[in-house]
């Protein structure tokens, strides 16, 4: 049957699906709307699961805070352009609210979740996958309950790309907290101290210095202290409290830290994509591809 252009159009407002997608919606249901909406529905879910085994290392990272808890999150898609879309930035924060409302020990449980609209977190995040065309995914969370002894900081930058979560025990100000979390945002430490620096770590490091450090024909006190001394250097380089704060450079961190009357906790600092290995791809032809396939 033929389909009015009205019907596609009022189709196309109520789901936001692709003009194609909602006439065939509306040919396949012989023009029943409710019918049609279904219809999309199903085939969207269907397109979300071809998606499921898809890579997505882009996306966004969110930490956000109230009065009682506080969470920082990775929600991933498979290009950057997703985190200028605003209904996928309105998903990352709903999902924020409703793991800031509720007791989240895990990613399996943070999924199970439901949010205002009555879907569960995964039914969330399939639909938007369905919708948007690419795999989106929940990626890693951390959710901390608040106590009145702790001074907590978030830090997003502001390509939605690196967000940072410190704890604090003691009496540090938010100004002085925030700070340190921006310095996190921009250095990023890989340990918070030197004692969490692990053994591996540094005799790798230890080992790399020896064999690249010229200190033929030295004697073996001035050998050890050369290399000793690159060492330090190199460990204090990758853990926050040693490192030199940029706000104000006459302090270490952790020097700052301390003057200021208080402890660092936790530290917690998510990049997109850190640690997922990307699949580089051919873009127009997987294009070309899809419009062959239909898809």
């Amino acid at each position: 049957m033929a389909i009015d252009a009205k019907l596609v159009k009022q189709l196309r407002d109520i789901t936001q699906a692709g003009i194609v997608d909602c006439k065939k919606a509306l040919e396949a249901t012989d023009g029943d709307i409710d019918q049609a909406i279904l219809w999309l529905r199903e085939n969207g879910l269907a397109k979300a699961a071809k998606k499921s085994d898809r890579v997505a290392a882009e996306g966004v990272t969110l930490a956000k805070q109230d009065a009682k808890s506080v969470v920082i999150m990775e929600v991933n898609s498979e290009t950057d352009f997703v985190a200028k879309n605003k209904e996928f930035m309105k998903l990352i924060d709903d999902l924020a609210d409703a793991f800031l409302a509720q007791n989240v020990e895990s990613l399996e449980a943070a999924k199970g979740i439901k949010l205002t609209s009555g879907e569960t977190v995964e039914q969330a995040l399939v639909n938007a996958t369905a919708k948007i065309g690419e795999k989106i995914d929940l990626r890693r969370l951390e959710v901390r309950t608040k106590n009145d002894n702790q001074t907590v900081s978030v830090y997003n930058h502001a390509n939605n790309r690196v967000s940072v979560l410190l704890i604090f025990e003691g009496k540090i100000s938010d100004a002085d907290a925030y700070n340190v979390a921006m310095h996190v945002a921009a250095m990023n430490p890989q340990y918070k101290s030197r004692a969490e620096i692990p053994a591996e770590f540094i005799d790798q490091e230890a080992k790399i210095i020896a064999e690249t450090t010229d200190v033929e024909g030295k004697p073996e006190n001035i050998k050890e202290n050369i290399l000793k001394g690159r060492l330090n250097k190199r460990l204090a380089e990758v853990n926050l409290l040693d490192q030199d704060f940029v706000v104000d450079e006459k302090y270490k961190v952790g020097d700052f830290i301390k003057a200021k009357g208080a402890t660092l906790k936790e530290m917690i600092r998510y990049e997109v994509g850190e640690g997922i290995i990307k699949i580089e791809t051919d873009f127009a032809s997987e294009v070309a591809a899809q419009v062959k396939g239909g898809n």
